[in-house]
């Protein structure tokens, strides 16, 4: 694994993009304060720019750096629960323009996978993290389903957990509204 972080962070420090475990299932990622990377993210995806993504950080206290008023709800929300959950905030800053949502927000994953945990400590900003298939197709559920055209198509591909077969679910998302209010949108 330590190997896999040292070649996956130089290639997020040059503006590369990777292939990599994360706590669902394997995403295509790069730094999430990089224009172009994120550009390039959505040509890989053949995905509109319009459908915004997600970031992952590795602890929630660095979420106030990327998004202006990060409500108590949401730190108790990351705290309790269980299951991996994306939650949406207002307020997106800091961040790649093209990767936060027209209305201003972005949802951030705190990620408790070890790899990616790692990876973006030693980075110090967070990675955008979105499903490791074309948009429309159905998310590969492990390694080996994720198709030749994206794995051509990165910089680097994590060998870290290549060999798990096991199925995974996508995260929760939940969405917390400026005045607060939650509302689930995948369990």
């Amino acid at each position: 694994m330590h190997n896999d972080i040292k070649k996956a962070l130089e290639v997020l420090k040059n503006g590369g993009i990777i292939l990599y475990p994360t706590d669902t299932i394997w995403g295509i990622g790069c730094d999430a304060t990089n224009v172009e990377a994120v550009k390039r993210v959505y040509e890989i995806k053949q995905r509109k720019d319009s459908k915004s993504m997600l970031v992952l950080m590795e602890n929630p206290n660095r979420i106030s750096s990327y998004v202006d008023d990060v409500p108590e709800v949401a730190l108790d929300l990351i705290e309790v629960t269980d299951k991996p959950t994306t939650i949406i905030y207002s307020g997106a800053k800091n961040l790649a323009s093209n990767l936060i949502n027209s209305d201003g927000s972005i949802g951030i994953r705190i990620t408790n996978e070890a790899f990616t945990q790692q990876l973006i400590q030693r980075f110090k900003k967070p990675i955008v993290s979105t499903s490791a298939n074309i948009s429309g197709d159905a998310p590969a559920q492990n390694f080996m389903e994720i198709s030749q055209d994206i794995i051509d198509a990165v910089d680097y591909v994590v060998e870290y957990r290549q060999e798990e077969m096991a199925k995974v679910e996508a995260s929760s998302i939940i969405k917390i509204g400026s005045d607060w209010g939650v509302e689930i949108i995948r369990k």
